[in-house]
């Protein structure tokens, strides 16, 4: 196979595992482009967030997040970095 570009493999390596987005379900942002994502977890699910800044939004509804990690699906407003 050929090499993947670099920007692939930052994506390939957050998407190593079974987490199934590769975007910030808060903001839309691809997950690792503001560095390490930040890891929270609600009711024993694991939500992935571009940044801490994304962090109050996601406390405001957590189970909106959750739900789409759970579906795979992202609806989001998005935010300016």
């Amino acid at each position: 196979a050929p090499a993947p570009a670099p920007a692939a493999m930052a994506a390939a390596a957050a998407a190593a595992d079974d987490y199934p987005l590769d975007v910030c379900p808060v903001s839309g942002e691809k997950l690792g482009e503001m560095g390490k994502p930040v890891v929270v977890t609600h009711e024993g699910t694991e939500v992935r967030l571009c940044c801490k800044d994304c962090l109050p939004k996601f406390k405001a509804d957590p189970a909106k997040y959750v739900e789409m990690v759970k579906t795979g699906n992202v609806e989001h407003a998005g935010h300016d970095h």
